[in-house]
């Protein structure tokens, strides 16, 4: 059997990592420090094992070039180690055949057209969260994709949604997963589409005019189909090698599976997978996980567990995404309600954007989805609405559901409400919507999950579609999620106070379960927007109520309105005129407000 001989080639001469498409061929990088030998191999040489050699670099980086490579060609590094022969995927692939397959050597060329999009400015947004697999279901048995989420971006520019922001994609294991197990950091999942879709995506979905930010996976790698582990085959106590840590400190909820935020290879290597996904998907911004087990062993602010290099990682990528992409949104789900997350690096902040919002979501669902008024504590509700980081009222994220809330043993607040029972009763709708009301008036940036406009039921699951035939059924809920979505970007042009950093507390009735709050940017007419909500199921009428200023207030909103269910109390609300003796007295205007119910009054 005749073996084939090994051919010199050229080190590389290109820059970065991976498989780098060259005027003539492919130049081929990898780290692999702890390698005897390293061979790349695949479509361009039948796959021979032996027969293309990378040159050694500094550092322990091997390259080649190689003339006759070409993009769509598949291909694997051949690593000659201690620990024998080992076959490796690229970790900088792009693009895999599947999780257990091939790296292919990626063309980046796209066109892109005429990009004019502008991103929504952070006090004007509205982020709808979602599944790819599960968002928009074509066919049965097989997850949707990037494509199939095209087809509903029209459905997102009618609610008046501008931002989505989607759940992780990198290649994970199989066609089914939240995401959150990646198996190849810089791959896009094969069944969604690959780069080709999610670029597809991103240049649809800004021809009208909506945001695409993506959900990033850095605490952990892994832990299955992972290349990563053990890339070269060294490794101490049985742990991973030379991506993660191999003590004490590898340990996470997902296995021991935390990369070595120490190591300066690997920093580089989550470094630059951040600034991928901006700079080659012209993505938005980007969500990362569960930072606190980033910058934490345990997450449990203990200082012994701290990981310092975890945090400065963080800084330094935040820092390169501020100065490399300004306007590109970062943001924490950190949930131990801490100013340093959205606090500037030159503070000692980690930097972020904004950050998700415990201080929120968890008083807020326990205050609609509670059965009974007397265990509703209006002051807690007053406590989460004026709740701020450094002072700026958009430095967090408010929701009443998320990937989170609506699983693990939660459901959805349709569902919480109703218990074991159809969501269609008067209860779920109205104390859900009370929700969704106080979530788009309240400081914050406001965040829906998907399915949550069209009354999804049971709990999340990333095999469980959204059943948009229950669209027709509750159009009128989609139209309640619409004008609020509408008041709270000022649409019309008479609730600018919802863009503010300004928010009062006006009244709170712990009796009557009646809060009411003022929000302004800089006040006055069309821009002072009054909100006032009943938490209980009981109707108020003709109750008194301190306004910000004399005069006429119109009604923007009734969320009891019948047009909204024909099972609302369609309470009447009509506009109010607030009164008072001199400028040292309060000024008073009565008000009505149906049972779950949020009005919302400003000026002409």
């Amino acid at each position: 059997m005749e073996i084939a001989s090994e051919v010199s080639y050229p080190k590389s001469k290109v820059g970065g990592m991976g498989a780098i498409v060259m005027e003539e061929g492919i130049s081929f990088r990898v780290w692999a420090p702890n390698a005897k030998k390293v061979f790349v191999m695949g479509d361009f040489n039948e796959w021979q094992r032996n027969t293309i050699p990378l040159m050694r670099e500094d550092n322990g980086y091997w390259s080649v070039e190689v003339p006759q490579a070409t993009t769509g060609q598949q291909y694997k590094y051949v690593l000659k180690t201690k620990e024998g022969e080992l076959i490796r995927n690229d970790p900088y692939a792009r693009e895999l055949t599947n999780s257990v397959g091939n790296s292919i050597v990626h063309d980046p060329s796209f066109d892109w057209g005429e990009e004019e999009f502008q991103r929504p400015n952070w006090n004007e947004m509205v982020i709808y969260e979602l599944h790819v697999g599960s968002f928009n279901v074509k066919e049965e048995g097989r997850p949707g994709d990037f494509y199939s989420v095209i087809e509903r971006l029209n459905y997102f520019k009618a609610l008046g949604v501008n931002a989505i922001e989607i759940m992780p994609i990198a290649e994970f294991p199989g066609g089914y997963s939240w995401g959150y197990n990646p198996a190849h950091p810089f791959a896009v999942e094969s069944e969604y589409g690959g780069p080709k879709g999610l670029k597809e995506l991103v240049k649809a979905a800004h021809a009208k005019g909506i945001a695409v930010m993506l959900d990033v996976v850095y605490n952990h790698f892994g832990p299955t189909d992972m290349d990563l582990w053990q890339f070269d085959g060294w490794q101490e106590n049985g742990m991973g090698g030379i991506y993660f840590y191999n003590d004490w400190r590898a340990k996470t909820p997902w296995g021991d599976t935390r990369p070595d935020y120490g190591r300066s290879e690997v920093r580089q290597y989550i470094r630059d997978n951040a600034m991928m996904w901006l700079e080659e998907y012209h993505l938005d911004g980007l969500r990362m996980d569960m930072v606190p087990y980033i910058r934490n062993v345990n997450a449990d602010e203990n200082p012994a567990n701290d990981l310092k290099d975890g945090y400065s990682m963080i800084q330094w990528i935040n820092s390169e995404i501020h100065a490399n992409f300004p306007g590109r949104f970062t943001v924490a789900e950190d949930l131990h309600s801490l100013d340093c997350i959205t606090n500037s690096v030159e503070n000692g902040g980690l930097g972020y954007s904004s950050q998700w919002d415990g201080e929120f979501v968890h008083p807020i669902r326990e205050a609609i989805i509670n059965m009974h008024d007397e265990n509703r504590d209006m002051n807690l509700v007053a406590k989460s609405i004026t709740h701020r980081y450094n002072n700026d009222v958009f430095e967090r994220v408010i929701y009443t559901e998320s990937h989170d809330e609506v699983s693990n043993g939660k459901a959805r607040v349709v569902q919480e409400i109703a218990g074991q029972d159809d969501v269609n009763t008067w209860y779920a709708k109205k104390r859900s919507t009370l929700g969704v009301a106080l979530m788009m008036t309240a400081p914050g940036i406001p965040m829906l999950f998907q399915g949550q406009t069209i009354l999804e039921d049971k709990w999340f699951q990333d095999t469980d579609p959204v059943d948009w035939n229950r669209f027709s059924e509750f159009k009128g809920i989609a139209k309640l999620y619409r004008d609020l979505i509408y008041l709270r970007l000022n649409r019309e042009g008479v609730t600018r106070g919802l863009t503010g950093q300004n928010v009062q507390i006006l009244h709170i009735d712990n009796d009557r379960k009646l809060i009411a709050f003022q929000r302004w940017m800089d006040g006055g007419a069309g821009d002072t927007t009054v909100v006032i909500m009943n938490f209980s199921q009981q109707a108020i009428e003709n109750y008194s109520i301190t306004f910000p200023e004399t005069g006429m207030w119109k009604i923007r909103f009734n969320s009891d309105w019948e047009g909204y269910d024909s099972d609302f109390n369609n309470s009447f609300g009509y506009d109010t005129e607030a009164q008072g003796q001199s400028e040292k007295e309060p000024f008073i205007a009565n008000v009505s407000i149906g049972p779950y119910s949020a009005v919302i009054y400003s000026k002409d």
